[in-house]
């Protein structure tokens, strides 16, 4: 525990545990405070109190509450807060975005480079790939009736593309539906609907 001679100047820092626990526990529930971890006397004559922390995943930090003397009053509280120990785990440094993304591009740039070093890519082995791409629309696309097999376009059994090939191709067809429309339309305000 470290000492200096400006709190033993004034004791009652160093024994205002009850102030510093009942300051505590205005911030978090009694059971997440631990048995008392020392002190630090810092600058102005303020003192630190240390408690150990029993919260879960906090390991190595210590609850600690900064006191105060003021002339002829009883000490007083600064601040109550969570501080990492020696060994707390903390999280990484922040780093900037833009350093962040000239770092990626760098990775990108090498893992090319390194596959341009590997050898380029051989035309032929391109050949190959669209030249398996087109067996693979070969027979084992017609099942034994001649029809497509379902693939995913198809909704429930039904291949939207035939029933596109049974819609009404030429205009007379569509002038048609659109004349029938027109007069299920004039038959509604007739009848008010």
């Amino acid at each position: 525990m470290p000492e200096d001679e400006g709190a033993a100047s004034d004791p009652r820092l160093l024994e205002a545990h009850d102030l510093a626990l009942a300051a505590l526990r205005e911030i978090t529930p009694a059971q997440t405070i631990g048995a008392p971890a020392g002190y630090l006397v810092e600058d102005g004559g303020v003192v630190s109190l240390r408690f150990e922390n029993t919260l879960p995943g906090y390991p190595g930090w210590h609850w600690t509450v900064s006191l105060a003397v003021v002339e002829d009053a009883e000490p007083t509280v600064l601040e109550a807060e969570l501080l990492p120990g020696d060994g707390a785990l903390l999280a990484p440094e922040w780093v900037p975005w833009s350093v962040r993304l000239e770092e990626y591009k760098a990775a990108q740039a090498a893992a090319e480079a390194a596959a341009r070093a590997d050898g380029e890519e051989d035309p032929e082995d391109d050949e190959d790939v669209e030249a398996d791409a087109a067996d693979d629309f070969d027979e084992d696309d017609f099942d034994e009736d001649g029809s497509p097999i379902l693939h995913a376009g198809d909704l429930d059994g039904v291949d939207i593309d035939e029933l596109d090939a049974e819609a009404p191709d030429d205009e007379e067809d569509v002038e048609a539906l659109d004349d029938e429309s027109e007069d299920a339309r004039d038959d509604r305000r007739e009848s008010g609907d």
